[in-house]
């Protein structure tokens, strides 16, 4: 297997935290693991003692119980154990750390549709998640299923990109699947005028990158395609994915980002921003 043993799903209700939650329930049976199910409400930050304090209290928390009962319902009828958690605080801060305290391997999480500013940026809940977190995160878009036979592994030769490479080989050898794997030359287009021989470097190390991916996939009988392009790497990535039929884009993570570079963007937050299938991005 892929060597998961505890999940954390991040739910509020929402048709694509349902259908996040549902994927986390195809995933546990395949891995033979634990689910959690987090809601978190924000913290409260009226007066409390100029109302009633029990009765703001149970309205506060009604969301995030209606949720996981909502959670409980989609287990039993999936006949899936699942262990139910309401927190209250920052959000991504609540996922993180009940991650960290669960010693879960992995967080799910579901992913909208395609408007504009979830293309830019996510959601700011899920890149604070993937930023600050040190767990592999699944991001799930909306009517999406998850599956492992056809994987498209992003690398740039990074140690992080050596993390998704074992854990992407793990699940293609556990579960009969085919790696895909690609490395982008993302350079501005008047670098090809100015520093040809800069550019053609560059490409002779991304070659060599996805080479010696399948030469280790290879090691384990798996089988293996590599790809080289050119231009703005989350299109590259997000295209293959669309014309290979990617069921699942892994990538690895800078570790913990901070929100500046968060702000700024990253490829994995555009890739996650614009698949049409899941994303694993996995922390060395």
């Amino acid at each position: 297997m892929g060597k998961y043993k505890k999940i954390l799903v991040a739910f509020d209700g929402s048709e694509s935290s349902k259908n996040a939650l549902m994927q986390a329930f195809k995933l546990a049976n395949d891995e033979e693991c634990w689910i959690t199910v987090v809601s978190v409400i924000p913290p409260y930050e009226g007066e409390l003692e100029l109302i009633g304090t029990r009765d703001i209290m149970k309205s506060i928390r009604k969301p995030c119980e209606d949720a996981l009962s909502e959670a409980k319902k989609m287990a039993n009828s999936e006949r899936a154990l699942i262990k139910t958690v309401c927190e209250e605080g920052e959000i991504y801060g609540k996922i993180v750390d009940l991650a960290d305290a669960e010693n879960c391997d992995v967080i799910v999480m579901g992913r909208r549709g395609l408007r504009r500013l979830e293309r830019a940026f996510v959601g700011s809940v899920t890149a604070r998640v993937i930023g600050h977190s040190q767990r592999d995160i699944l991001v799930v878009p909306e009517n999406t299923v998850i599956g492992w036979k056809t994987i498209l592994l992003a690398t740039d030769g990074s140690k992080y990109s050596d993390a998704a490479t074992d854990r992407a080989i793990d699940f293609a050898k556990s579960y009969g699947g085919q790696l895909k794997t690609v490395s982008v030359v993302d350079v501005p287009a008047e670098f090809y005028a100015e520093a040809p021989k800069a550019v053609e470097d560059l490409t002779r190390k991304a070659k060599d990158f996805v080479a010696n991916v399948k030469k280790k996939a290879e090691a384990s009988n798996i089988n293996t395609s590599t790809f080289v392009g050119e231009g703005d790497a989350y299109k590259v990535i997000t295209d293959l994915a669309k014309e290979e039929k990617a069921d699942v884009i892994f990538m690895g993570s800078h570790g913990r980002t901070g929100i500046r570079r968060l702000l700024m963007g990253s490829v994995t937050e555009k890739v996650i921003g614009y698949a049409s299938c899941p994303v694993l991005v996995v922390k060395a």
